[in-house]
Parts: structure tokens; sequence; C-alpha cells
């Protein structure tokens, strides 16, 4: 049922966003660096590995500039156009291909390089790769201004592994264990919701059983 969804979805999506597509093409080839399109390998269902679709908002071979796959708020690799399309999430609709293909779902764990993968507890990445990774999801979502969340961190690395990733496998496992349409139609309501009122509690009031966060990041994903 689930793939019959992605597969509505993201056709419907594809069709109806593919002006948008066109004209980003135009302006991405005649600025920045004149890359279109990024292509990363993520880790995917059963652990095997997927090219993800993104459009290019970052320099060239960035992967090994400066802190690698993890970036950080005003991240200098990142190009003039690309804080905006990361900012709106834009950069990450090339993923509904991803999905078309079959790698991907529309609601699922959101998929991690390997760097970043091997930050889940091990607990954690059995439960993940069980089911296809998501264009969103419960870590996506609260976790959509990571980039900000370790910008005052004196070691962001440090905290982006023992912090950020833990509990972010947490509530992947969540995920996976009430895996359902409810909860699918659910969180794709949450995430157009969240793109327009970035503060809403409206995700921990959906789910209320949410594994509850670390202290440290309380205040910081405005949970009440």
């Amino acid at each position: 049922m689930h793939r019959c969804f992605d597969l509505v979805f993201s056709g419907v999506a594809l069709a109806i966003l593919s002006p948008l597509f066109v004209v980003l093409a135009v302006v991405l080839k005649f600025s920045g660096e004149g890359e279109i399109f990024f292509f990363q390998e993520r880790v995917g269902k059963n652990n095997t590995i997927i090219k993800l679709f993104k459009f290019a908002t970052m320099l060239k071979n960035s992967e090994n500039i400066g802190t690698g796959t993890v970036t950080l708020h005003n991240d200098p690799r990142i190009l003039p156009l690309g804080g905006f399309l990361r900012k709106t999430k834009i950069n990450e609709l090339p993923q509904l291909l991803n999905i078309l293909f079959g790698d991907m779902s529309i609601i699922g764990p959101r998929p991690q390089t390997q760097r970043c993968f091997e930050g889940f507890p091990n607990d954690s990445k059995e439960v993940i790769t069980t089911v296809r990774p998501g264009l969103s999801g419960l870590g996506s979502i609260v976790f959509r201004d990571e980039e900000t969340l370790m910008v005052n961190q004196e070691d962001a690395d440090e905290f982006y592994d023992d912090i950020i990733m833990p509990y972010k496998g947490l509530l992947e496992e969540w995920y996976v264990g009430n895996k359902s349409i409810r909860v699918y139609f659910t969180l794709i309501a949450v995430t157009i919701w969240t793109v327009f009122s970035p503060k809403s509690q409206m995700l921990w009031r959906t789910y209320p059983s949410l594994p509850r966060p670390p202290e440290i990041l309380i205040a910081p994903l405005n949970y009440p």
C-alpha cells in the first residue's frame, strides 16, 4: 500500500513541478559552478548503497573539504543560490525520482551518508535499514534546522555523533515500530505544515509518545 501511494504521489508531484525543475536547471547551469544535480551515495534499505539525487547547492568535491558530509550553518562551501534551496528544502525535490525508481519512499528514515550512518547506535542501524528511506520523516522534521543546532558547538562533529545521531536513531526506530498508513499520511501533513511554520509543535502534539529529546536539545527542538 505504501508503495502504491509513493508511485502516485511522486508521479503527480514530478508532473506538477517539472516547470520549476526546468527553471532551476537553467539558473544553476549559469550560476555557481555550472552543476545542476548532485549525486551522493547514501545507505538504503538492507544496507544497500543508493545514489541520492539533489539540486547542486555546494562546491564541487565539498565532501572532501572542511567538515566533509556534515554541513554547518553558513557553511562557506554553500553556493549563493544553494542557501535558499537548502532552507526551503527545494534541493531535495529531485529525490522524487529516487522514490519513483523504488530506492526511497515519501516517508521513512532519512537516508544517511556512510559517515553519518555510523553515528547511529548499532541497534538503530539494524532497525532503520529494514525499511525504505524517506524523502521526509521523523528525523528530518525534528532536525529540519540541524545546521543551526551545531553552529555554536565547540566540537560540531562530537555534538553530531554523541547527541544528534543517537536521538535521531531513536526517532527513526519509533517510526519503524509504528509504521502504518495513518502515520504515513500524518507525517506528510506535518512535513507540509512545518515548512510553513518551522517553530510549530505540531509533531510533538500529534505523537506525544515520541522519545523525549536529551536535555540539551529540549529548547532548540521546541519540545513542549
